[in-house]
């Protein structure tokens, strides 16, 4: 079976280390090659550290996936011959003042009710085990089992293995033969035919001609990358999450020094980087760990994540000959081997009976669809009927 994939950030790279590892030929196909929405992520493996009020069907997805990043990380860095910076050292949420400390406290009852270890400790037992935290750290919720990647890393390891098999260049158009996708088209005019195709094209997904109307939202996010002094390395440990006049910020240690603050997050439709995005986020992170501020900035990346209107993936078939898995927000790292395996053994006609809670369900693109069920259904591919979407892993 060849598959072509759409899109080449961390999701798309993860689908097409799955299909290989399936026995099938794969097409990579993106213009920039990991530069997307990865290139700026920090690679926060955090489920815990990632919940919020009112998404606990996300949080068996993040779960799972977290569970599957240590053989997929290990497999990807022995295939790939490269250090991927995977790292165990947990998380500290802080809380910038009083006020602050009292919304962790809340969230701190969510991560519990969802079965996450955390432990709530003191300022004081806070900056015991990160010294470079400010006085100010009003207490802070531990969160021992949480880990980090290096996306850049993780992205260049995964191209390195499957480059001869990348293709520099747009898709514009999906290629269809009585209503099944069979193919994509250039921006030249010329075609590349496949017997399946999965669209991974993070925000950039919508803009293909032939995708059905997918209820993507770019969500624009700035994300600094700093290095600090060699009398003050290593700055932190491990990773500072926190809350600031509740706001929240985070700053991630890299096991080379290199530290990632972030992230801004607004939906205004401006790609370039944005001024008070960046002096917030060095006000904001500055509070928790001062000593930010005698950092070098070495790089400012902005790019929009893909979010959906519920925030969870939309992972599922458009019609026969193709599938889209996209809309993974600001979870994509997390979520990539799921993401990745779910995507890849659908495209081979396979059943994902590993799927946690709400399974495939919860990331069907039919959860947007008012579309007519198979009594009425059309031929038309860009209807997506909930009845027919997994026709081919049934």
């Amino acid at each position: 079976m060849h598959v072509i994939v759409v899109g080449a950030g961390i999701i798309g790279l993860a689908t097409a280390w799955h299909l290989r590892s399936l026995g099938a030929g794969v097409t990579i196909i993106d213009p920039a090659p990991g530069q997307g929405a990865s290139h700026a992520a920090a690679g926060m493996l955090a489920p815990a550290a990632e919940v919020v009020w009112g998404q606990s069907p996300l949080y068996p997805l993040m779960r799972a996936s977290a569970q599957m990043y240590p053989s997929f990380a290990a497999e990807v860095a022995s295939a790939a011959g490269a250090d991927l910076g995977l790292t165990d050292s947990g998380t500290l949420v802080c809380a910038g003042d009083r006020a602050d400390l009292q919304a962790l406290r809340e969230l701190r009852t969510a991560q519990t009710a969802a079965g996450f270890p955390t432990e709530l400790i003191t300022g004081s037992r806070a900056r015991e085990l990160e010294p470079a935290l400010s006085p100010s750290v009003a207490g802070a919720v531990r969160i021992p089992d949480d880990q980090s990647i290096d996306p850049r890393r993780t992205t260049a390891a995964l191209l390195s293995v499957v480059s001869d098999t990348t293709v520099r260049r747009q898709v514009t158009r999906l290629t269809r033969r009585d209503g099944v996708t069979v193919g994509v088209e250039f921006s030249g005019g010329d075609e590349l035919t496949a017997d399946q195709v999965v669209i991974t094209a993070g925000t950039e997904a919508a803009a293909i001609t032939g995708m059905p109307p997918l209820p993507l939202r770019k969500v624009w996010g700035d994300v600094l990358r700093l290095r600090a002094p060699a009398a003050l390395t290593p700055l932190l440990h491990g990773t500072v999450r926190g809350l600031v006049n509740g706001r929240p910020v985070y700053i991630v240690a890299r096991d080379d020094g290199e530290l990632v603050l972030g992230a801004s997050s607004r939906e205004d439709g401006r790609s370039g980087t944005d001024a008070g995005a960046v002096h917030r986020l060095l006000q904001d992170g500055q509070r928790l760990v001062p000593g930010i501020l005698d950092c070098e900035i070495t790089d400012i990346t902005t790019r929009a994540r893909p979010g959906s209107p519920d925030d969870l993936p939309i992972v599922g078939r458009i019609d026969e000959g193709c599938l889209v898995s996209t809309g993974y927000f600001r979870h994509g790292i997390l979520l990539a081997p799921l993401g990745g395996r779910l995507g890849a053994e659908l495209a081979m006609g396979l059943t994902p009976d590993w799927m946690p809670a709400g399974g495939l369900a919860s990331v069907s693109p039919a959860r947007f669809s008012d579309g007519p069920s198979s009594a009425d259904s059309t031929s038309d591919p860009s209807i997506l009927h909930p009845t027919t979407l997994y026709r081919s892993t049934s």
